[in-house]
């Protein structure tokens, strides 16, 4: 991957909800598309976006391209689909206003300096001004809302991008987390939680007490809640609640409004809200309309197992703006490498900026890795204990998230963003025998089907991994024998003016 070209956002309005983003995208070329031809959201919607711009770790052919609105839904004469808006770095970054190599310092600063959210009355709440009640007449999620399948062999209807809010019962403090949304009724919903989820928590408290758990799920959001809500422990321990990084990203608090149905609240400038409650003491198993006996396509590529005993939501209402746009992703897309992996980035910079200030100048969670297996860092060697400082900080950041799985370690004077300069300066400044560390059953990431004792009997269960730092970095002591070559400094801006756009002729 190379480092994308910026453009110029000073001119551009603000964003505060999923519409202001795609005002601000439509400005600039290349970066949105629409299309008016009918598609099943079964399949042939995820089909379509995998030749235009899903990336990631999708089967390829695949690339990244520009975000892709459907306007035309079989079934669903009404609805209108989103795909895509996070699906680039260049795209993320110009939505945050940021520079796309700057996207860890920017979102570092953010979590660090969070702004609360605010409550506001309902009667402001955009979302809430067409509001369909479970217990109306007619009431059905399979018929009201499009959710795409990703694959045929999906286990139903997946809500993608579904940011779930939750408040711990016994603290009282909320945590929002993007999780899997299966559709398995009108009224249900399953719910997959990875281990250590904070919502699953709350879930457990409730159901220890025999309770329900309200929750909200928000669709259509500003790309910087969705993005900020991928913070994960102990970058943000419980009691840090994620939208206040949205707020701390736009310089204002997010804006909620108490939820029509529950004890709960609910992102006021969504597009559509579904309303519930996560059952006690109720499971499902997650391919009980379709007996796939898979899930759908997850992060590392693959289609994981159908879960046989889920969580269930029961909703109790479905609230939305006029003319409301459900947005979707494509599962192993480079838009969840951007939802996971800057803020993978952005953890990893500041535990090793307090630790070691000064000497990691930036990370990449990078795109093989779904934005979580992952990092590229990038440090500046000034002494001989700096190379003990390099391995330290692949440590501190398998420490800083606990589902990174690889750490490449590089000089500042490779890119991390190139993967051709990393795998360049693996080939020249690494040797396997010396330049390895591994760390052995670890706790990973149960969704990465190489972390399981069938495939490494060495392993104590699913989840579990050797994690391994590849240091690619030069021996300070040998540090003039590898000096890249230097070429003459020159604009080349008068010379190719259609490749440099703003360069003078």
């Amino acid at each position: 991957m190379t480092s994308p070209k910026q453009h110029d956002t000073t001119t551009d309005a603000p964003v505060d909800d999923l519409r202001s983003a795609i005002e601000l995208l439509s400005r600039h070329p290349g970066q949105i598309i629409s299309t008016q031809r009918p598609v099943d959201p079964k399949g042939e919607l995820a089909g379509v976006y995998r030749h235009i711009g899903a990336g990631g770790t999708v089967m390829r052919p695949t690339r990244i391209g520009p975000a892709m609105m459907f306007d035309s839904i079989k079934g669903f004469p009404d609805s209108r689909v989103l795909v895509g808006v996070m699906a680039s770095r260049e795209r993320v970054a110009l939505l945050l206003g940021a520079k796309s190599e700057d996207l860890a310092h920017h979102m570092g600063k953010a979590v660090a300096n969070p702004v609360q959210p605010v409550v506001i009355k309902s009667e402001h709440a955009p979302v809430q001004e067409v509001v369909h009640r479970a217990d109306d007449e007619g009431f059905d999620l399979r018929t009201l809302l499009p959710a795409p399948t990703n694959t045929p062999e999906d286990a139903g209807p997946f809500f993608c991008l579904g940011l779930v809010l939750g408040t711990d019962p016994d603290e009282g403090h909320s945590d929002v987390t993007i999780h899997r949304l299966c559709v398995q009724g009108k009224d249900e919903l399953s719910i997959f939680f990875a281990p250590g989820r904070h919502i699953d928590v709350f879930r457990q408290k409730a159901e220890a007490r025999g309770e329900a758990l309200p929750i909200t799920i928000n669709m259509g959001l500003d790309p910087a809640i969705a993005i900020g809500a991928c913070f994960e422990a102990p970058t943000t321990p419980f009691g840090y609640d994620e939208l206040a990084v949205a707020g701390a990203l736009r310089g204002k608090p997010v804006e909620l409004a108490p939820a029509v149905t529950v004890d709960q609240h609910a992102i006021a400038r969504a597009e559509i809200v579904i309303e519930g409650v996560i059952l006690p003491n109720k499971r499902i198993r997650e391919d009980t309309n379709t007996d796939t006996g898979l899930a759908m396509p997850e992060f590392p590529g693959y289609t994981g197992p159908a879960n046989p005993s889920l969580p269930v939501i029961k909703v109790t209402a479905v609230t939305m703006r006029k003319g409301a746009i459900l947005q979707t992703l494509v599962g192993p897309g480079e838009e969840h490498v951007n939802l996971a992996g800057i803020p993978t980035e952005a953890s990893i910079l500041n535990a090793c900026e307090a630790a070691l200030p000064g000497f990691v100048k930036n990370v990449y969670a990078h795109s093989a890795g779904g934005g979580k297996l992952l990092a590229i860092l990038q440090v500046s060697k000034r002494g001989a204990f700096d190379d003990g400082n390099a391995r330290q900080a692949a440590i501190i950041a398998l420490g800083a998230y606990r589902e990174l799985k690889n750490v490449f370690l590089v000089d500042d004077d490779v890119d991390p963003f190139d993967t051709n300069d990393v795998l360049w300066a693996m080939q020249t400044r690494y040797q396997g025998d010396m330049d390895t560390m591994f760390l052995q059953g670890v706790t990973g990431h149960v969704l990465d089907p190489s972390q399981t004792p069938e495939y490494n009997p060495a392993l104590a269960s699913k989840g579990t991994t050797c994690k391994t730092v590849f240091d690619c970095t030069a021996p300070w002591h040998l540090r003039k024998e590898f000096v890249r070559a230097q070429f003459q400094d020159v604009d080349p801006r008068p010379f190719a003016p259609d490749l440099f756009p703003g360069g003078d002729a």
